[in-house]
């Protein structure tokens, strides 16, 4: 890694001419299906805004949120095409999203009716995919009551309220290719696409699969398929997509500066509890972030920082603000870069790294950074 740039304390810095080429692999990888963007919760830590951007760049063809605040947030940007929510509870205001063009999911007859009401106010239908739960348990229609929702909705359909354009599900276990619930949930989406069908239903897209369904399962593509982790470079499916080399890379970047370099003797404890107690004579640096810019306390003892030429170790607790690592007697000056998390190209930790000694996903790594990190987008899509 080079010495640092700037004088950032610590930065998130995005490339997004990599977002581009990611999707670009994946739009041309699942092709005839068209290729969702999934851009929720800031896109996944990457900042939304730019991150749709740079995906339609690269050729997607549909945007998707979970929020309705995020949809406005995209269509307040600029962005005018296919655009999908999926998370709306009772009550919300369907008005803005149905006269801008969003695409709405409802799971209820009570939801279509309250989509079918902001039509109404609008003066033009709306545009809806209805969900089945095929097996996640979570948002979706039971396959009990589907049979009353898509008559309900083919009805307001007839009516001139709402335009049904498509039916999706999700998968539970994709990202373990061998789990027989993966054939469960395809088959249960077929039978519920026969079911609308019968209903009177013709919808131009039908979705099934995330990021390691639409990679690994191509029986699951479908008209769309929707890619979340993959689009930032991250593997949705560690162990199981690695070989196919498709030339994903990891769009984000944490580094920063280091505040201080110190020694420390044998038999010292370091940060919070003395978790670690250093063994010889050593010599510490501490980086200035810490659990309120998303930095998991649970990391320590396990990951490693990038600094001075190698990875070095985290020792003891990582703090609110604050996170020591052992530097094994080197002595760089106060002010050299550290590399907290980075593509992996030089030999920084990755998200993935990260996600391993914290017990938890990449997912979550790079969508809880933020706090006081400042974040950067590079590459020619920053304007």
């Amino acid at each position: 890694m080079s010495e640092a740039t700037t004088t950032a304390r610590a930065e998130i810095v995005v490339d997004l001419d990599v977002i581009s080429r990611n999707a670009t692999i994946l739009r041309d990888l699942v092709a005839p299906a068209a290729m969702m963007a999934v851009v929720k919760a800031d896109g996944y830590g990457h900042g939304m805004l730019p991150v749709a951007r740079a995906a339609r760049r690269g050729g997607a063809q549909w945007l998707g949120v979970a929020t309705l605040d995020e949809a406005r947030e995209l269509r307040a940007g600029g962005d005018t095409g296919r655009l999908l929510c999926w998370l709306t509870v009772p009550g919300e205001s369907y008005d803005d999203a149905v006269d801008t063009e969003v695409d709405i999911t409802a799971y209820s007859d009570t939801e279509l009716d309250e989509i079918a009401e902001a039509a109404a106010r609008v003066g033009c239908a709306a545009r809806v995919h209805l969900k089945i739960d095929t097996g996640l348990s979570r948002g979706g229609c039971t396959a009990a009551d589907w049979p009353v929702l898509v008559d309900h909705a083919a009805r307001l359909q007839q009516e001139g309220r709402i335009r049904v354009i498509g039916v999706w599900s999700h998968f539970a276990s994709a990202d373990q290719p061998e789990d027989p619930v993966n054939d469960h949930q395809e088959q249960r989406f077929v039978d519920a696409l026969r079911v609308a069908q019968a209903a009177g239903l013709d919808p131009e897209v039908r979705h099934l699969a995330n990021s390691a369904g639409a990679i690994l399962r191509p029986s699951a593509r479908f008209d769309l398929v929707r890619c979340g982790i993959a689009l930032y470079g991250l593997d949705p499916a560690p162990g199981h997509t690695e070989q196919l080399g498709l030339g994903l890379e990891p769009a984000m970047t944490v580094r920063g500066t280091v505040a201080l370099v110190k020694p420390i003797a044998a038999g010292d404890g370091v940060s919070y509890g003395h978790t670690w107690v250093a063994e010889r004579d050593t010599t510490l640096a501490l980086l200035p972030l810490g659990y309120a810019e998303g930095i998991p306390r649970a990391a320590s003892p396990g990951a490693e920082v990038w600094v001075a030429g190698r990875r070095r170790p985290v020792r003891g607790r990582v703090c609110m603000d604050q996170v020591m690592v052992d530097l094994d007697g080197d002595q760089p000056a106060a002010g050299v870069e550290f590399v907290l998390l980075g593509p992996g190209r030089d030999g920084e930790p990755t998200a993935q790294d990260w996600a391993r000694a914290s017990g938890t996903i990449n997912y979550e790594i790079v969508t809880r950074l933020g706090g006081r990190l400042h974040r950067r987008h590079v590459g020619e899509g920053q304007a």
